[in-house]
């Protein structure tokens, strides 16, 4: 996956080629000059582990699922793929399924502080029984959600008969009488009312017809959303992340000072495995940024802080998981502090390679690729915002600074992207001997603003000067001499777990693109 000592000329001929982007879809695309609602804004972006369905949650707490469509109406019945000699290629496309409302604002009168209803991460569970199971969490409050298709029902034969119906009035009359009256089995009476005349009413020849029950029948199926359970209480602080865990039984949420641990059967209580609060608030040094479960094994756990370190962590040593089993961080270069060093150092996210070899990191300035076997610093590291680096103090003014951007890994883990200013996203290639550093819009052309960055193959952390590492930017602008757009930023995507297409959100618009 990760290559060795290389080189600074040109990598050899066999090295892999890198992929070209093409738009697939957009879903939420908004006119020119439109305004766009806080709301609408999205927040999170995952794709199942199978990459058949697609969640985005929002800032006004909705959920929106999507599914993949091109399986079904394009590739027919499993036997005639069976009699294909040829493999089919074509990129995944998907259509809207469903949404729902997942969280409401709320108010804490006991700390008289507001909980915003935005969704900050969610994350798919195992299906069963055809049903999608997901988890979705705000600031302080976590919810589970079966998704399930439900057929719709409805009554289409009704005890009327319209060709004998006279006029617009009722057919069947249904008056109380005070006199008690005996029916026939044709459903005639024996008795009439009181105030009965002759005009009110007049029988068809041969007695009423029998008595027809209406008739319940399905007509269609709508997914339907249902909270099962809701796991609250256990924050003081911000839920930045959850994470499942392979066992299919248990999840993690974690917040700046604690991680606790779930049953997804049991939300009354929770366990707390890591706390990093001190005993005196003024020596708190550093808080927890995200956390998260190792794909395959289940006692495993990493986790980032805002001074730059990964910490592994194994549930088997002991209840509440003080010391780590491995630190991960990159020593600093004397002489290059600064007042931003830690602010810029800060982790964002962590995410694991599939077969969970390797783990990814993405602070305010560069990606960076952790071999969990080599804890003396990064495999690679890749340039994001480097050119940034003039411009800290205006950032700092602005609170750009502080931004949290994603990362995501293919499934292959080949390529690794994440996100930048002006809607632009980057895709570096991670094989050995590549020197893959695309940058893209996410916009219907996303090669149309794309920047040319001049790249190197990587070499071992301390090799190459900070500048000089995996696609650094020297310039503030793109290729078309445009100042970047620091009120745009693309802060949320997601790569497919089988197949190069990646979907990212731009503001309250969702594209998708495919190599």
């Amino acid at each position: 996956m990760i290559g060795g000592d290389e080189a600074t000329k040109a990598p050899a001929a066999g090295a892999p080629q890198p992929l070209e982007w093409n738009f697939s879809q957009v879903f939420g695309e908004r006119a020119a000059g439109e305004e766009v609602q806080e709301v609408d804004i999205i927040s999170a972006i995952e794709f199942d582990r199978t990459g058949d369905h697609l969640a985005t949650g929002d800032r006004g707490g909705r959920v929106v699922l999507f599914e993949r469509n091109d399986t079904k109406d394009h590739y027919g019945h499993r036997r005639d793929l069976e009699r294909t000699d040829y493999l089919i290629s074509r990129h995944p496309e998907f259509r809207y399924k469903t949404e729902f409302q997942s969280h409401e604002p709320e108010f804490d009168y006991l700390k008289s502080l507001e909980i915003e209803e935005k969704i900050n991460k969610i994350r798919w569970c195992h299906a069963a029984n055809g049903a999608l199971f997901l988890l979705s969490t705000n600031d302080k409050t976590i919810k589970f959600w079966k998704v399930q298709e439900k057929k719709v029902k409805k009554v289409c034969d009704l005890n009327v008969d319209h060709s004998r119906a006279m006029g617009n009035g009722p057919v069947v009359c249904s008056r109380k009488s005070a006199s008690s009256k005996q029916c026939m089995e044709n459903g005639g009476c024996n008795e009439r009312p009181s105030g009965y005349s002759s005009i009110d009413a007049s029988l068809p020849s041969g007695g009423v017809p029998p008595l027809r029950l209406p008739v319940v029948t399905t007509h269609e199926t709508s997914p339907v959303a249902k909270c099962r359970r809701i796991y609250a209480h256990a924050h003081d602080y911000h839920i930045n992340s959850i994470s499942n865990n392979s066992d299919g039984e248990t999840f993690i949420s974690a917040d700046d000072l604690r991680i606790n641990l779930w049953n997804l059967e049991i939300s009354s209580q929770s366990f707390n495995i890591v706390d990093v609060k001190p005993a005196n608030m003024e020596d708190l040094t550093e808080v927890i940024t995200s956390a998260e479960f190792h794909p395959t094994h289940c006692n495993t756990i990493a986790y980032s802080s805002s001074r730059g370190s990964i910490r592994l962590i194994d549930m088997r040593q002991s209840a509440l998981c003080d010391t780590h089993s491995k630190l991960f961080e990159e020593q600093e270069v004397p002489g290059s502090r600064s007042f931003f060093t830690e602010i810029i150092a800060s982790i964002s996210d962590i995410k694991f390679a599939k077969d969970g070899r390797y783990i990814l990191s993405r602070d305010y300035m560069t990606l960076k690729l952790w071999d969990i076997n080599m804890d003396r610093g990064p495999v690679t590291t890749f340039q994001v915002h480097e050119y940034l680096r003039p411009k800290l103090c205006d950032l700092y003014e602005n609170d750009s600074i502080f931004d949290k951007f994603e990362c995501c890994l293919s499934g292959d883990g080949r390529h690794v992207a994440t996100g930048s200013y002006s809607n632009l996203f980057r895709v570096f290639g991670c094989s050995e001997g590549s020197t893959e550093a695309t940058t893209l819009e996410a916009s219907k052309n996303p090669t149309r603003r794309q920047v040319q960055t001049p790249t190197r193959p990587s070499k071992p952390p301390g090799t190459l000067p900070r500048v000089l590492r995996r696609g650094a930017d020297t310039s503030g602008a793109d290729a078309n001499g445009s100042a970047f757009d620091f009120s745009t930023k693309l802060l949320h995507l997601a790569w497919h777990p089988t197949e190069n297409s990646v979907a990212c959100a731009a503001s309250n618009s969702l594209y998708m693109y495919y190599a």
